[in-house]
Formats: structure tokens, C-alpha cells, sequence
């Protein structure tokens, strides 16, 4: 599974790079920041999916927002997963997203909520400077979070992603900063931290729907010695599980008590801390996104029933309960199936693809340009010509201007 993961990551991240006229291979710009609460400057990396309906569209599209703790380490991983699983093949099993890599300055301090007490895992320069965790994640909210939905196209969806000490940070803006995100990834969290200090935390919160409507996955990797299982480190005392102990009684304590939480946690016994990110991130979209994907089969397109149309608008509604903004059906899908059930002279289902997307995207001239296509096809002229001075007032394309041009010429004969 790892091997296959590495692979399919390598040859995403050359399908979403493009060459540019210096003949380099871009993922994402650097951006930066002042940061006044931090005192410092912050370097950010930026990923935006490079599409806008090739160009056609004059409305941007806008995406959610992955913001990436350790995002020097994690941005190439996370950013080629999440192209390839919403854009190569035609996958849809996640929506296309902005991905915002947070590198660090100061880890220890950042990254911790909580001031440290003395544990063989650190030493006391890192506990000296350690609990800067809310300064971190006022700075995110006040400072990053608006410089990105100022400058980028965001949708009000967002999800957190960190490891080890990130896994931390996570958990804990979870805890106490519940709504600034919609979904959380944790990955293999230091929950060891300051004697438990969190952990203990989230063990005495009341029953209730404190996370409603709140998406969470666990990823925990093999910390222990050779020999040892998930139930036996449990019966530990040393301090050398902790790390691993730590992670297990929360997940145990969320599976129990999930306050309304969306929650599943998952265990790599062939990963260790260092390497469980990468399949781990791509389980937990996997997890997060679980109804995402419109699943349509092969009797879909042969032989669709009336309510296909029904079908399709009702998932893509459900998908705007879900996530708390407006997903459409995607122009290039409803498209293509407008213009299969042409060929397959299934016309009444086709105008109604058609008109679905001019009706979602009613700035982009490809989709007039494609329901004239549809009138020229059924020999409705007039509307065909209606169709193609709407595109043309969008946007002149010459394919359009040309097909318009014979219909006139045709007409003046």
C-alpha cells in the first residue's frame, strides 16, 4: 500500500505542475505575512487548483481551504493527493481545494498550547520555550485566515491538518477553538504533552453536541517495541509508550463519547511517527469526503431513468447541507453528460443537462455555446442562435462565432 501510495503520489505531482515559458515545474507560490501578534514575519505556501473551466468561466471558482501545520514538510503530499483525488481520472472523490502549508519558525513554541513539564521526549531548551500555542492560532485566525480570503478564492469551508506536535495544536483547536474549522486530521498527536494536559482536558467535557456537525481522523502510528500490540502497551506504565498510549485512550474516549463528533481513527502498524503522514492523510480524506463522490454506474449512462436528473441534483443538495456552502454538479461532468445522451438521441434527459448547467453557471459561454449545440443538433435554429449570441455577449470564442455565422448565413439564403 505504501509503495503504491508513493507512486501514485510522484505521478500526481507531475500531472498538476505546468511548464512555464522558463521551463520550470511550479505546484504553488510563496506568500507571506506580518505577523503583529507573532512579532515576525511568516512565509506561507499556497496551492490553488489550477482550473477555471478552462478560461470559459468568467465567475472564479472558488474552494475550500486546507491549512497545513509543518507545511514545508507536508505541502507536496497533501496538495498531490488532493489533486489527484478530485481532478485526474475524473475523480471526484474530494472537492478541489486551496491548500495553505504553514512552515515554522519556532516549532516547540508554536506548536504547543501548553507550557511543558519535564518527559524524556524533550529537553529543557524545548520546554523553555515551549506554550506559544494560542498566540499561533491567533495569529491564524485574525491575521492569516483574512490575508487568504482577501487574496485567494475561498469557500467558508476549512479543514486543519498536523502532525505530532501539529496532531496537538489540532486536538486543541478542536477543543477550544471549535468552529474555526469544519474538519480536523490529526496525525499521530503528541497527546503526552505537559503530563496529558489536553487529554485530560478533552476526557472532562461533558457529554453533549459540543462537535456537531464537526469532522475528526485520528491517525496513530507504531511507536512501540518490537513484540508489543495495541492491547498489551495499553497494561504499560513506562514512559517510552506513552506517545502511543496517549493517542489510544483518546481515541477510545472519542469512540465512546463523541459529543456529536464525526470521528474515526485508524492504526498503521507497518508506519512509524515519521512515515504515517502520508497514507494517513490520504485515509482521512478518504474519510472526511466519504459521500463526496457522485457514484453513478454503467446503466446511468445506457440505460437512465427519468429521474437521473433528480438523482444528481439531490446529491449535490445534500453535499450543500453537509458542508454549509453551495456545491453545484460540475460543469465538465453535467456537460459531457448532456452531450452523450445526444448521441444516444435521448433528448429530453439531454436539454435537461444542458439547461442544469446554465443554469448553475450562468457566466460561463461554454455552457450556452453547448445547449446551442444542442438546438443545432434537433434543427431549432432559432434557439440555437439565441444560445450562441449568449455566449459570444460572455466571451468571443471562434468555434462559437463560427457556428453562429453559417446559422445567419444559412438563414439568408
Amino acid at each position: 500500500m505504501r509503495n503504491f501510495l508513493l507512486t501514485l503520489l510522484f505521478c500526481c505531482l507531475y500531472l498538476m505542475s505546468y511548464a512555464q515559458a522558463n521551463n520550470t515545474i511550479e505546484l504553488g507560490v510563496i506568500d507571506s505575512i506580518h505577523s503583529n501578534i507573532l512579532g515576525e514575519n511568516r512565509e506561507i505556501w499556497v496551492y490553488v487548483p489550477d482550473d477555471n473551466n478552462d478560461g470559459l468561466s468568467l465567475a472564479k471558482t472558488k474552494y475550500p481551504v486546507v491549512y497545513l501545520l509543518d507545511g514545508d514538510a507536508h505541502f507536496y503530499s497533501v496538495a498531490g493527493m488532493i489533486h489527484q483525488l478530485s481532478s485526474v481520472n475524473g475523480n471526484t472523490i474530494c472537492p478541489k481545494m486551496i491548500v495553505v502549508g504553514i512552515p515554522n519558525t519556532n516549532r516547540t513554541k508554536d506548536l504547543t498550547p501548553t507550557k511543558g513539564t519535564p518527559h524524556p521526549f524533550i529537553d529543557s531548551a524545548m520546554i523553555a520555550v515551549s506554550g506559544g500555542g494560542e498566540d499561533f492560532m491567533q495569529m491564524l485566525e485574525k491575521e492569516l485566515m483574512p490575508h487568504i480570503e482577501a487574496n485567494y478564492p475561498t469557500e467558508p469551508y476549512r479543514m486543519l491538518i498536523g502532525h505530532s506536535f501539529g496532531g496537538l495544536t489540532a486536538m486543541n483547536t478542536l477543543v477550544n477553538h471549535t468552529d474555526l474549522f469544519n474538519s480536523y486530521v490529526s496525525l499521530d498527536p503528541s497527546m503526552w504533552w505537559s503530563d496529558q494536559q489536553l487529554l485530560k482536558e478533552i476526557k472532562a467535557i461533558p457529554s453533549g453536541g459540543k462537535y456537531k456537525n464537526k469532522s475528526l481522523f485520528i491517525g496513530i502510528a507504531n511507536t512501540m517495541s518490537e513484540g508489543m500490540d495495541t492491547l498489551q502497551v495499553q497494561e504499560d506504565t513506562t514512559k517510552g509508550t506513552e506517545h502511543i498510549r496517549a493517542v489510544l485512550e483518546l481515541s477510545k474516549h472519542l469512540t465512546s463519547h463523541p459529543n456529536g463528533l464525526n470521528f474515526e481513527y485508524q492504526y498503521y502498524p507497518n508506519d512509524d511517527h515519521g512515515s504515517v503522514p502520508l497514507i494517513a492523510e490520504y485515509d482521512a480524506l478518504r474519510y472526511i469526503f466519504n459521500n463526496y463522490r457522485l457514484k453513478l454506474g454503467p446503466t446511468d449512462f445506457l440505460n437512465p431513468s427519468a429521474d437521473l436528473v433528480d438523482k444528481i441534483k439531490t446529491h449535490y443538495t445534500n453535499l450543500t447541507n453537509d458542508f454549509g456552502y453551495t456545491i453545484f454538479p460540475p460543469e465538465d461532468l453535467v456537460n459531457q453528460m448532456g452531450y452523450q445522451f445526444l448521441q444516444l438521441k435521448k433528448l429530453d434527459l439531454s436539454v435537461e443537462f444542458f439547461k442544469m448547467n446554465v443554469a448553475n453557471y450562468p457566466k460561463s459561454p461554454n455552457v450556452y455555446d453547448s445547449l446551442g449545440d444542442f438546438y443545432l443538433a434537433t434543427d431549432d435554429k432559432t434557439r440555437a442562435i439565441d444560445s450562441f449570441k449568449k455566449a459570444l455577449a460572455l466571451k468571443e470564442l471562434d468555434y462559437t462565432r463560427a457556428k453562429l455565422m453559417e446559422l445567419e448565413s444559412g438563414d439568408k439564403k
